[in-house]
């Protein structure tokens, strides 16, 4: 008998009210809205509103849970109700689901952020108390030190101890010998942790939120002496094996690759590792727009996933081969991806390769975008702040964007040559996968690659030919005669991708520099970009209006923000350790005076200096009209400024010289009292150049003399508008 899935009144078979419920619940509407086709898509949203809401809100469990009683309540009320009202009430049900999953994604971010958990170390950590630690990482080599991750097991004081959770992020001093310890050391410390801080300088990275969402919440230095080690380990054996296959890895690659670049390249290019990548070559593949090739992603797991549809399309179709087939890619697949380091952007293509090769063994059609929702899902219950990786949001909007624009990019042009064909539908993924990325690239890096399609043109072909040798080259380590061959043939060839990389990286105008982009730039981008595709897909005249609008707003809001920077006048001194860093912004122009390290372009100018010229609309590259830090006054309208440093001596005349704002920097030995003397301020300003302990007896001084003082080191940057 057919089954009727109508209205029960009209049901020409009459069908009980029960049967239709069951029919209704358990299978598909015959006529489905378009959105209903892909339900992870709306459960997604549902869970990353209630993430959202819970982080920038801070709900408590009393206040969820209020929340989430009425909403349970109405769906157990459900079962009660007769067939009738439940069909026409059928939109309040799928409301509450919807409105269950939001409270659901509130309170996953809830328990998943450390500060709530019950036994934090944050809680009952005092100074003075032991700590026992476990090594989570073999150390990375540094400048200065030896960094590596550890977990915090117990706090306690002679043989008591209470066991704790939290993490920490260890610094030890680099000497002649590198210290004892390795992936699961345990060592007791006892001295007091230094909670993880923002320098405050203005748009510098989160970097206290970014380590609290892996659960790091401080950070040490320690010497030797300041440590001692048990006897015994803890051990994972999984993450064990994990790092001994990647060392395995490692000395393969650096045993048979010559050069260190080209290892470098290697190993970032194979398993993900960038200990030993070139700083400078990195910066090459930025500005080239090809950092993906060696930033591990789905990329190369599609490249490995199609590499093992290959090999086994070379044996037999049958019944084992239809077994096996997706065990060993699966296998493979998350063991490459968990090698790599388990990086949210190749977590999210291994459970998406995931569900279409389960889909394709039990004979269903997987759909795109609901396979992306579901993946995103999934990651996003087992880590909800993966939503503020950058990495997971590019992945997400370039792997939408090939699914959306891919094949009408690439039906702009036809090519009767094959070769013509395949070379076409390479530059149409590389188009396509541009469209939805950009905002976001600009959003996050301030930076555009003005070559990319040139350089990926070259450079995906060519690194898929290394990482598929590169492959071929750990897998047949075992043969001398081969891997020798095939380790000069993979550093040929990095070799080759390394050097036109270089030359993209430096033509003319290859990169667009210090772009400013905020939350309400970028989603004006995303309207303006949405719209326009619509219009051209659909021909759609209301989406071209609505592009224009969106095109007007980003112009207007533009151009507000351009006037307002024009008009400004303020003083930044910032945090930098060991650094004497001030900017002095007039309108468009900004004048530098500080230390000559970081008038080079190197890692100091670029997390400390740049972010803050890009919001504040200043050429990132400064004037030096007062480079040198050497007692300079300034004079900008009605305020003086004076930057007072250890060569500072206090003249010996009756009158004082009078300033709005005195800067102390380098250590000057000088008290507050002398200061005084020599000196009318409204403002004491101690920068990042100066060691805490002189700051701490001036801060004594200022507060029994009534000073106004400001402590950069403590406080973050100085930020002052002046008038």
């Amino acid at each position: 008998m057919p089954i009727y899935s109508g209205h029960p009144e009209k049901c020409p078979d009459r069908i009980c009210k029960y049967n239709y419920c069951i029919v209704h619940l358990f299978m598909p509407y015959t006529n489905l809205p378009h959105f209903k086709k892909y339900p992870f898509v709306r459960l997604s949203v549902c869970l990353i509103t209630g993430i959202l809401l819970q982080w920038y809100l801070q709900f408590t469990i009393p206040v969820l849970v209020i929340f989430s009683c009425p909403i349970v309540f109405v769906l157990l009320l459900f079962i009660l109700l007769s067939s009738t009202l439940k069909f026409s009430l059928q939109w309040l049900r799928g409301v509450c689901i919807l409105l269950l999953f939001v409270a659901a994604g509130a309170f996953i971010t809830y328990t998943r952020d450390i500060r709530h958990h019950p036994n934090w170390v944050g809680k009952y950590y005092r100074p003075g108390q032991n700590i026992l630690l476990t090594i989570e990482e073999p150390l990375v080599e540094k400048a200065n030190s030896y960094k590596a991750l550890a977990s915090i097991n117990a706090i306690g004081q002679d043989t008591v101890w209470r066991k704790v959770n939290g993490k920490v992020i260890l610094y030890f001093y680099k000497g002649k010998v590198k210290p004892a310890l390795h992936y699961c050391s345990q060592i007791i410390i006892n001295k007091a942790l230094s909670p993880i801080k923002n320098s405050g300088n203005p748009g510098a990275f989160d970097y206290n939120q970014y380590c609290l969402f892996r659960g790091i919440t401080y950070e040490e230095f320690l010497y030797p002496g300041e440590y001692a080690s048990p006897a015994n380990d803890n051990i994972n054996p999984m993450q064990n094996a994990l790092f001994n296959l990647r060392d395995a890895t490692i000395n393969v690659i650096q045993q048979n690759i010559p050069g260190a670049r080209e290892q470098g390249v290697a190993e970032a290019l194979l398993i993900g590792y960038r200990g030993n990548l070139d700083a400078d070559l990195l910066q090459e593949y930025s500005n080239a727009g090809v950092v993906h090739i060696i930033a591990i992603s789905g990329l190369h797991l599609a490249m490995i996933y199609g590499l093992l549809l290959f090999i086994f399309g070379l044996f037999p179709s049958n019944r084992l081969t239809g077994i096996l087939k997706p065990v060993v890619i699966l296998l493979v697949l998350w063991l490459a991806a968990l090698l790599a380091g388990a990086m949210p952007s190749i977590i999210r293509a291994a459970i998406m390769f995931s569900f279409i090769i389960v889909g394709q063994a039990l004979g269903r059609r997987t759909n795109i975008y609901n396979t992306l929702a579901a993946s995103a899902f999934c990651m996003l219950v087992y880590n909800p702040f993966y939503l503020w990786d950058a990495g997971f949001i590019l992945s997400y909007a370039a792997v939408i964007s090939i699914a959306l624009f891919y094949r009408p990019v690439r039906n702009w042009l036809f090519f009767k040559n094959k070769i013509l064909e395949k070379i076409w539908e390479a530059t149409a993924i590389t188009i396509a996968v541009q469209i939805l990325a950009i905002p976001i690239i600009l959003f996050y890096f301030h930076q555009l690659a003005n070559f990319f399609l040139v350089a990926n043109f070259i450079a995906v072909p060519l690194s898929c030919a290394i990482l598929y040798s590169g492959l071929a080259l750990l897998c047949l380590s075992f043969i001398p005669f081969v891997t020798k061959w095939l380790g000069m043939a993979v550093g040929f060839m990095i070799q080759c991708l390394d050097s036109f990389i270089e030359r993209v990286s430096h033509l003319p105008f290859a990169v667009w520099n210090d772009v400013y982009a905020d939350g309400i730039l970028t989603i004006l981008l995303y309207g303006c970009i949405i719209a326009a595709c619509i219009w051209l897909l659909r021909k759609s005249r209301k989406s071209l209006f609505a592009s224009l609008l969106f095109l007007a707003a980003i112009i207007i809001y533009t151009s507000v923000n351009l006037m307002a920077s024009s008009r400004q006048q303020k003083m930044i001194v910032y945090n930098i350790p060991h650094q004497t860093a001030v900017d002095v912004i007039q309108g468009n122009r900004c004048q530098f005076i500080g230390d000559s390290v970081l008038l080079q372009d190197g890692p100091l100018q670029k997390y400390d200096l740049t972010p803050s010229r890009i919001i504040n609309r200043v050429n990132s590259q400064a004037d030096t009209t007062f480079k040198n830090a050497e007692n300079t006054c300034i004079n900008i309208h009605n305020t003086r400024i004076f930057l007072l440093d250890n060569t500072f001596i206090i003249p010996e005349t009756t009158n004082k010289i009078a300033v709005d704002v005195l800067i102390l920097s380098k250590n000057p030995k000088l008290t507050i009292p002398a200061l005084q003397n020599a000196f009318t301020f409204k403002q004491l300003v101690f920068d990042g150049s100066n060691q805490m302990g002189k700051i701490r007896r001036w801060k004594k001084d200022c507060d029994s003399l009534h000073l106004r003082f400001y402590s950069v080191p403590e406080q973050g940057a100085f930020v002052m508008d002046i008038n």
